[in-house]
């Protein structure tokens, strides 16, 4: 490694070359992750004690020692003037590795995300459970972060967070907002999820919902009339609803289907594609807005429906995956391999198309 290279250098690259993360590895040169493609810097290929040094450098005593017995850590740290980081430290075949994501210190409004308006109308309830799926790295915290900078710019209301880690800084603007983070502020999701009745919030957005007793805890928060954010890793709408109700035990599942007929208020499932132009990615994204239709299709548990009312449900703002990748293609920001690459049915993209 050269003698004078630090994180910080490293993480001033990020933003130079407008990369959304950067990844330390052994026997490598660091990399970076460009309009979604892993790309090689001009240093020199890392050795362990490489590594070791450069993450080292942002932690303390503390982390240093959960991370060693934990053998994993998440955690953020953050540069004036520059912005934030999502730092997450595991080890790969007994070496260190790094994976670190660039987090702006602005936050993005809803229009400048491509967001479509429904999502705004989502936001205005003041009770029930909004969802944000999608895979690793499709812009869900970005997305979450600007849900609530909205409600911090219009309502009085108390809203707490549960992150792991915390990554957009909110201010306080009309709204109180109180952010907490696994490991430093609370113990788990599920643990700060036990307390938060206690806290009086209006709107609670939980990082991640992975387990029962988290899910079982949101949704009894929308019913009781709290506004609720949660994400998913899931790919498109209906599979939202199946893995909150698979979740449970069978035996529960039908009370679960009844409560989430109430209380969902919307999915929303993104991807983030680069542009064919090369400058950047665009957001493509399926919508589902529960109407009185979907809800009694997930009290009935006949889910297998829903697609079908979200392919005819362009007047209340709904909009399925393939019909987004059609736009954008159509508009020339993404190509056809890509749309079909990314399309959770080709096969039907192709017919909407006009093509076999």
């Amino acid at each position: 490694m050269e003698t004078s290279l630090s994180l910080e250098q490293l993480l001033r690259l990020v933003l130079e070359k407008k990369a959304t993360d950067l990844h330390l590895t052994v026997n490598l040169p660091p990399q970076l992750r460009i309009n979604g493609e892993l790309v090689l810097t001009d240093f020199s290929p890392l050795k362990q004690e490489d590594i070791q040094k450069l993450t080292y450098s942002i932690l303390s005593e503390n982390q240093i020692k959960r991370f060693e017995q934990e053998k994993e850590l998440d955690t953020s740290y953050g540069i004036s003037g520059l912005g934030r980081f999502r730092v997450n430290l595991y080890y790969q075949r007994g070496s260190i590795a790094c994976a670190i994501r660039f987090i702006p210190y602005d936050i993005p409004s809803l229009e400048s995300l491509g967001l479509p308006e429904v999502v705004r109308k989502f936001v205005n309830y003041h009770a029930g459970l909004i969802l944000v799926t999608g895979a690793v790295g499709s812009g869900k915290s970005t997305t979450l972060a600007s849900m609530l900078e909205y409600i911090n710019s219009f309502r009085r209301c108390h809203i707490i967070t549960i992150e792991d880690p915390i990554e957009y800084l909110h201010r306080h603007r009309m709204a109180t907002i109180d952010q907490r983070e696994i490991g430093r502020d609370t113990l788990s999701f599920s643990h700060a999820l036990k307390y938060v009745f206690r806290q009086d919030p209006d709107v609670v957005m939980i990082g991640e919902m992975r387990d029962l007793e988290t899910m079982r805890t949101a949704l009894t928060l929308a019913e009781t009339g709290h506004l609720i954010f949660g994400t998913l890793h899931t790919m498109d709408a209906t599979h939202a609803i199946t893995r909150i109700i698979d979740v449970f035990p069978p035996y529960q599942q039908e009370q679960i289907r009844v409560q989430l007929s109430l209380v969902l208020i919307g999915v929303i499932v993104q991807q983030l594609i680069p542009r064919l132009d090369g400058k950047g990615r665009v957001l493509a994204v399926e919508i589902m807005k529960v109407t009185p239709a979907i809800s009694n299709l997930i009290r009935e548990n006949q889910l297998q429906q829903v697609y079908s009312l979200i392919q005819t449900g362009k007047s209340e703002g709904m909009v399925t995956m393939n019909h987004s990748l059609l736009e954008l293609y159509k508009n020339r920001l993404i190509g056809m391999e890509e749309a079909l690459k990314r399309s959770p049915d080709p096969k039907e993209l192709m017919s909407l198309l006009g093509r076999k």
